[in-house]
């Protein structure tokens, strides 16, 4: 199968073509007739499978068939997570759109919203947002949807989970009921599946792979290690391995940036990047990263989703998520677009039902290889697989209790002896005649 044969039109094809691709990968050649037809769409696929342009291509041809984007008017929206997927989604659809006359446009926090604003007054035919942003312009009444003709929403699971679901919920509201819908993600819990169907209408489902799986082509291992050990250890490892580019998740943004000082003072050239950085000092981070000016670049989970940067080597987990599923985005960072790479975790003690969550999802138990001298003090558990988790069942509501007409005080009373008083009768009774309480005297 080839490009050619999926409907889509020259221009698109061209663009293709000039990026060096001829044949789609699996989800593209599932997802762009799917689109192409106006279904809905709900598709899982691995990171680095092409998800991106499996959205982006059939949109473009789409609103290229229609009429421009009038002041104010939105014709598509993409929602993200993240700003540094925003902005890869925003590259995509400039890159294939390049011979096409579409206007796009990505707006997110972190910057000023005044140029925003401005793009916005003439108009887009695809606009790309992260859901915080975009609330503050529509209430500024910075677009319309009125003329709104498809919703996407990328990193599906993260834009439905509880941290977006109430921003979702309000842009919701403001689009019109008529539309299409697209949902791509990496991984679909069964709480967000049954969510995402309340959203999109009779969806064609797509899964070109297993849910939750990983990339065959990336090669995952873990260090057991102590944790006051493990900085120690990165260090050791990246000196030992000659790594050149390492990106490198931490879970909190004061542990990245306490990381990436003390790598620093090891003279490894290192910056972090979360969500309290400056978006120019993300960006500057992100670029210095993928030109080699920097061999690590640290980062919280608001990198799992967003980081394209091709042929990355190494993936490294200096503490394990504490979702399951966000293992599965940190290492899609490399092994991406057919290419191999290595994911290494460095697992402690406290961290080992983590690991065993993380092994129950993808269903593979991870090779452990110690490491001369940074042997845990600790042990880290041995785990045996289980199959995942199936989601529970709904309870059956109880049968309502059979009730008479006259009501619960009724059938109280009627339950009760005809000859018995309530306590409080009784006592009443009691205190108002004392001897009526004495027992009866002998005979």
């Amino acid at each position: 199968m080839s490009f050619s044969t999926l409907g889509l039109s020259e221009p698109l094809l061209k663009a293709v073509a000039d990026e060096g691709y001829s044949t789609p990968s699996p989800i593209q050649a599932q997802a762009i007739p799917a689109v192409l037809e106006g279904r809905d769409v709900m598709a899982a696929a691995q990171t680095g499978t092409g998800k991106t342009a499996g959205f982006t291509l059939p949109l473009l041809h789409g609103l290229s068939k229609g009429q421009p984007a009038k002041a104010n008017q939105v014709r598509a929206l993409v929602l993200t997570p993240t700003r540094e997927l925003a902005a890869q989604v925003a590259e995509s659809v400039e890159t294939y759109g390049k011979y096409l006359n579409l206007r796009s446009a990505v707006v997110f926090g972190g910057v000023k919203i005044n140029p925003q604003m401005m793009r916005l007054r003439k108009g887009v035919d695809i606009l790309i947002a992260t859901p915080g942003r975009l609330l503050d312009l529509y209430q500024q009444n910075a677009m319309s949807f009125q003329k709104l003709e498809v919703l996407i929403l990328d990193e599906a699971d993260r834009m439905l989970d509880m941290g977006f679901i109430h921003d979702i919920r309000r842009v919701l509201k403001a689009l019109p009921n008529k539309r299409q819908n697209l949902m791509f993600s990496a991984t679909f819990s069964e709480d967000i599946r049954d969510l995402a169907k309340t959203i999109v209408s009779n969806p064609v489902e797509i899964s070109v792979t297993p849910r939750n799986s990983t990339a065959v082509s990336v090669t995952q291992w873990i260090h057991p290690v102590d944790k006051n050990q493990k900085r120690h250890l990165l260090v050791e490892l990246i000196n030992q391995h000659k790594w050149e580019q390492v990106l490198v998740f931490s879970r909190t943004k004061r542990g990245a940036n306490r990381l990436a000082e003390f790598l620093e003072k090891k003279d490894i050239q290192a910056a972090a990047i979360h969500g309290n950085k400056s978006q120019g000092a993300r960006t500057r981070a992100l670029s210095e990263f993928k030109s080699g000016a920097l061999r690590v670049l640290v980062a919280t989970d608001i990198a799992a989703r967003g980081l394209d940067i091709e042929q990355l080597p190494q993936v490294v987990n200096l503490d394990l998520p504490e979702v399951a599923q966000d293992y599965v985005h940190r290492i899609g960072r490399t092994g991406r677009a057919g290419a191999t790479g290595q994911a290494i975790s460095l697992v402690s003690a406290d961290e080992a039902q983590l690991l065993r969550d993380i092994e129950r999802l993808i269903q593979t138990l991870l090779p452990r290889k110690l490491v001369e001298g940074y042997e845990p003090e600790n042990k880290l558990p041995e785990f045996a697989l289980r199959p995942p988790a199936k989601p529970k069942k709904p309870k059956k509501p109880k049968p309502p209790q059979a009730a008479s007409d006259k009501g619960p005080a009724e059938n109280d009373r009627k339950r009760r002896p005809n000859n018995a008083q309530s306590p409080k009768r009784r006592r009443s009774n009691n205190r108002n005649n004392p001897k009526s309480a004495r027992p009866p005297r002998a005979q």
